[in-house]
């Protein structure tokens, strides 16, 4: 393999690229860059934010990705670190409730920080759940601690991490699923639903995934649920500006072709288009597997990453309609989750395949609620998402089902919530598992990268700093800690005070 010399001369600042510009990327970017290293950000796209991608269409403005901010300290602490103050570069507005939960039998229960609101709800299906909702919450606090203020941003390089957090993850049954644990606390199934729908915010089965991740429940409450005047693209742009304005540089329409090694570390990047960034520490924001078998696959380490992380478990994959009216929808909140009649046995069908269920869960986003200037006047935009197998678990031909699938999405919500959907729309377009892979390099077409069980989290996960290429690191939703904006951006943490370690060695 060729190799490009990458040492920095004496009085240089030490060089590093950052592959992938989405949250993670751009999280660890404004972290090296504040910290003294000139860093580059290679973006394969024509925008920035990955996943958080922006569509502009007809006037109507619709984020592609992650539309729920839940910890905006992760976020502010970006810009101190910096020097800067988030507040001079994106306004986060608060959305109030945090969700509206939905059922076919037309129950409505408002999840937000409202405790006597939330108290009235909960009696109201079952008295015996306003104590157990009590009891969860203090479970749900507990695990926050620990798992997120203690351990989301700390790196698991060695087992003995692992050994360290486990009398902790012991104490707090870890090896619980989320569904079980909530229904330790509460009796009523629809309770037990609104209770643990939240890990499949971040790709994992509530049936599964560690009951660590009922964190996220506390979380919300700790913090609030916003969203970025502009939508989830200003508060991209907002961290790009931070990040040039700091002297970082982005590039755009820079495909990685390879990350160029010499014997155990790399030298540089090469981009699809020829192009070379020498260079002293590589991190990589991409999908891991296209990390390792694909950027690293002239190298042992990559071929052999590569494929072990091709037999891991990965998320389940995302359907998703972006879609605008030509009215507004009042009788909608920002976030609804609209659950269909079937919960464990859909859920298990997401999870496993072979094909798609027959009905759906979804997620709806009504953005205009909380920032009407997403929209043309009198118009709304949104997007409906519906979980679906990942490409290795369901081999779709999506060119085929896609259209369809939208059809029966809509004829879905104008039976339930958005009556007359389909003779006020104006736009809407459709992302598929497949453009997961082909727009995303996604493995299988995972939307969240690996399954967030406990035998693949924290240690087990792919580490921040690898384990044999001495300076290429990862960052993003396949490292520790996952998924989701807090872990991406607490991946971003982790894996710049290793880089910055390793700069003042």
């Amino acid at each position: 393999m060729t190799s490009v010399h990458s040492s920095a001369t004496p009085g240089e600042p030490r060089r590093a690229v950052v592959i992938g510009a989405g949250f993670g990327g751009l999280a660890l970017a404004i972290r090296l860059q504040a910290g003294g290293v000139a860093t580059t950000l290679l973006e394969k796209r024509d925008k920035p934010g990955g996943r958080a991608y922006v569509y502009q269409d007809q006037g109507f403005t619709f984020d592609a990705g992650p539309t729920v901010i839940t910890d905006p300290t992760a976020i502010e602490e970006l810009f101190e670190v910096a020097g800067k103050r988030l507040s001079d570069y994106v306004e986060l507005l608060p959305v109030a409730p945090f969700y509206r939960l939905c059922w076919e039998d037309g129950t409505v229960f408002d999840y937000a920080d409202d405790q006597a609101a939330l108290d009235r709800q909960i009696h109201a299906l079952n008295p015996r759940d306003v104590a157990g909702y009590q009891r969860f919450l203090a479970y749900s606090r507990a695990v926050f601690e620990e798992g997120y203020l203690k351990l989301g941003a700390v790196p698991f390089l060695s087992f003995r991490d692992m050994l360290q957090a486990g009398p902790q993850l012991a104490r707090l049954q870890a090896w619980k699923s989320v569904y079980a644990m909530v229904s330790r606390f509460i009796e009523h199934d629809k309770l037990r639903q609104a209770f643990s729908f939240h890990s499949l915010l971040v790709g994992g089965n509530p049936f599964a995934t560690s009951s660590i991740y009922t964190l996220i429940h506390a979380l919300e409450r700790r913090w609030g649920v916003w969203f970025p005047r502009g939508g989830t693209g200003a508060l991209v742009q907002g961290l790009v500006r931070l990040f040039e304005d700091l002297g970082g540089r982005l590039e755009l329409n820079a495909e990685v072709a390879r990350i160029e090694t010499r014997e155990a570390r790399a030298t540089g990047v090469q981009l699809v288009d020829g192009r070379q960034f020498p260079c002293d520490q590589v991190a990589s924001n991409a999908d891991v597997v296209h990390t390792y078998a694909g950027l690293l696959g002239g190298h042992p380490r990559g071929r052999s990453e590569g494929q072990r992380l091709k037999k891991q478990r990965f998320s389940n994959s995302l359907f998703v309609i972006h879609f605008g009216l030509d009215r507004p929808q009042p009788q909608l909140q920002h976030h609804t989750v609209c659950f269909g009649a079937r919960y464990r046995g859909l859920i298990d069908q997401i999870f496993k395949g072979p094909g798609l269920a027959e009905d759906f869960s979804l997620y709806l986003h009504a953005p205009c609620i909380t920032d009407p200037s997403l929209a043309p006047a009198g118009c709304s935009s949104h997007y409906v998402l519906s979980p679906v197998p990942h490409l290795g678990n369901a081999p779709l031909d999506w060119e085929e089902e896609g259209p369809r699938y939208r059809e029966r999405i809509f004829a879905y919500l104008e039976r339930h919530y958005m009556p007359g959907l389909r003779d006020h729309l104006v736009t809407s377009r459709i992302f598929t598992p497949v453009d997961f892979r082909d727009q995303l390099n996604a493995h299988v077409g995972s939307a969240f990268s690996l399954e967030p069980l406990l035998t693949q989290s924290a240690w087990f996960r792919p580490h921040n700093r690898d384990g044999q290429l001495a300076n290429v690191y990862l960052v993003g939703a396949g490292t520790h800690p996952g998924a989701g904006v807090p872990g991406v951006i607490g991946s971003a943490k982790a894996t710049a005070g290793l880089m910055l370690q390793e700069v003042g060695e």
